[in-house]
């Protein structure tokens, strides 16, 4: 029987194709793997693959729709869909406070328009005005807003006044932001994380050019480096993420997570250059086929976090 790895992934091409070509490469006895091809989707029925990288459902609610089909049905969808479908960076930050990673002080804010098919009346439990003073009070400025689901640095504001805040906030139409304390770092790491074991630490500079971002000459200490691998298995682990990125910002020598809810995170040669590019391929393709062998026929083949499992056996989030 063989079995079929297959790639769910939007215009990006370099890593969705040296991805298939090297776990092909391999040449592991049944094992293939390919482009995701879909013709139909009927409900309950199998996707005919065995293990699915998703790159691209954050974007397309279909494919997000096939995915949890296809898992039903015993595919192994890295990263699980229906937790991804539900998780969101608010949360993150919360769940972080709870099993002991440093983040930034960071809260919540309803959108500053109303929601389609919504009035005044939907938002009775709300008081108004807000508490904005006791929410400046604690995260202070500079301060940093940004969508509360969003990605890729889109509508990512500096603010540096009360003024500034309402001015920018004016801007954001239906979007829910987060309001976050502004780290001033003096090192920055982007993180992959793959499989929940395998770590690659990277030194990022976010405030270059994006094609820049991957070129930092940050040197971290043995100590920082185990600290920081040690925060990114923690959050992954709790997660259930099997491929995502974490960004670490150090500020007198402890790393606060920034962002950590990259899912679909670039793996693109041109952005992350070739020495990484080489390590995530290699390192998914590693991943892709120890999950095909291990496939529990039938049954669910899904990573849940630590916060779902040990909420399910009433465990605590710190035991």
């Amino acid at each position: 029987m063989t079995r079929v790895i297959g790639i769910l992934h939007g215009k990006e091409r370099s890593f969705p194709e040296a991805f298939v070509k090297r776990v092909n490469e391999k040449k592991i006895a049944g094992i293939h793997a390919e482009q995701v091809k879909i013709e139909k989707v009927k409900q309950g029925e199998a996707s005919g693959y065995d293990v699915i990288i998703d790159r691209i459902s954050q974007d397309v609610p279909f494919y997000r729709a096939y995915l949890k089909n296809a898992a039903i049905s015993g595919t192994a969808v890295i990263n699980n869909p229906f937790w991804w479908s539900a998780d969101e960076k608010f949360f993150n930050n919360a769940l972080a406070t709870k099993i002991g990673v440093p983040v930034p002080k960071t809260v919540i804010l309803p959108s500053r328009e109303l929601p389609d098919d919504t009035s005044s009346e939907s938002f009775a439990n709300l008081s108004y005005p807000l508490d904005w003073k006791g929410m400046f009070d604690y995260v202070g400025f500079p301060a940093y807003m940004k969508p509360f689901a969003g990605g890729g640095w889109k509508n990512v504001y500096r603010l540096n006044s009360i003024d500034d805040f309402f001015e920018k906030h004016a801007e954001t139409g239906q979007l829910v932001m987060l309001l976050q304390e502004e780290i001033v770092f003096e090192e920055y790491y982007r993180c992959y994380c793959i499989g929940r074991k395998h770590v690659r630490i990277m030194p990022y500079e976010p405030r270059n050019p994006h094609h820049l971002r991957y070129v930092a000459a940050f040197q971290p200490s043995a100590e920082l480096l185990k600290r920081m691998e040690d925060i990114v298995l923690k959050i992954n682990n709790f997660l259930g993420y099997d491929f995502n990125t974490v960004e670490l910002a150090v500020k007198d020598g402890v790393p606060y997570a920034i962002d950590f809810c990259n899912p679909a995170p670039d793996a693109d040669l041109q952005s992350v250059g070739a020495e990484n590019f080489e390590w995530v391929v290699e390192t998914a393709a590693n991943y892709a086929i120890e999950t095909a062998l291990s496939l529990n026929d039938g049954k669910d083949n899904l990573s849940w976090g630590q916060y779902i499992t040990r909420s399910i056996s009433g465990q605590s989030l710190t035991s």
